[in-house]
């Protein structure tokens, strides 16, 4: 399965001619897959799930089963573990908010939430420890940041959670009424325009931390609007690949254990987006 976030993403899928299988063996005479052409997820050899531990061979005819229901990733699977990591990020955000933790702490927070998300990132397989660590640092983090904007601009962190939550709302629909379709071409382009916000997000950082001021501007005025309008569009565009995933996961089969991964994408996708919302209701603020 691959990874909501695509440059982390190293798995894929295949589909044969009727019953879904992760990975399975086409039926004679059924369209080839593991290709972009049957499949635009799949990566070939390169795939950890070429051969698929779920399924059965039929010792009569010499095919593979579809694999048992039990093992396989259905979308309850999908909203009992984002709930569960989306509740431990709310409980680590609540801790943090009514102990009034300090800037310090919050750094130290995201950066251990940064290298546990990296961790698992680059994991062949789920961890739900580390994807619930990682929740828990991550929501520390926002705790702490949104009560400190919150004491200069009250009301800002609902506000940020509204906005993130008709951000998800309208993406859902926009890609189940396939006004969006995530392609190759859609995520080859969203990689390209999510490298580049970030390449420049850490310029501005580096011109903040050692020149002082609001680095290049980045973060503040009319170029901080349109930044922070480009950095929630952005997440927009990788829920959809999120809803990929989760959609591709259940149609071609894969285990129960990958909604972890999706878990770890929606809350990872969904803390981006409520940050550069956060980010965006303080400018608004900050200019009456």
């Amino acid at each position: 399965m691959r990874s909501s976030n695509p440059v982390f993403s190293r798995r894929g899928f295949s589909r044969d001619n009727g019953t879904a299988g992760f990975n399975a063996t086409p039926q004679a005479g059924g369209p080839a897959v593991g290709t972009a052409q049957g499949n635009p997820y799949a990566q070939g050899a390169s795939n950890p799930y070429a051969t698929n531990p779920y399924a059965q061979q039929d010792t009569q005819y010499g095919a593979p089963q579809a694999p048992p229901r039990g093992s396989v990733m259905t979308m309850d699977d999908v909203v009992a573990r984002t709930g569960i990591t989306l509740g431990v990020l709310v409980a680590g955000a609540t801790v943090a908010w009514v102990m009034d933790l300090g800037l310090g702490l919050a750094i130290g927070a995201a950066l251990v939430a940064m290298v546990l998300g990296l961790v698992q990132a680059f994991k062949r397989k789920p961890v739900p420890a580390l994807i619930l660590a990682y929740a828990g640092f991550e929501g520390i983090f926002l705790g702490a940041i949104s009560n400190f904007v919150n004491q200069w601009f009250p009301g800002a962190a609902m506000q940020a959670v509204l906005g993130t939550m008709a951000v998800f709302v309208t993406m859902l629909v926009l890609y189940k009424t396939r006004v969006i379709r995530v392609t190759q071409r859609f995520t080859r382009y969203l990689m390209i325009a999510a490298i580049s916000f970030l390449v420049l997000t850490a310029v501005n950082l580096l011109f903040m931390v050692f020149g002082g001021g609001d680095g290049l501007g980045f973060r503040s005025g009319t170029m901080g609007i349109i930044f922070g309008v480009v950095g929630v569009l952005l997440g927009a565009f990788f829920l959809a690949l999120d809803f990929k995933q989760v959609e591709d996961g259940i149609a071609y089969g894969a285990p129960r254990e990958e909604s972890w991964l999706a878990a770890f994408g929606l809350t990872m996708t969904l803390a981006w987006i409520y940050l550069e919302m956060l980010r965006l209701i303080m400018i608004f603020s900050g200019n009456d």
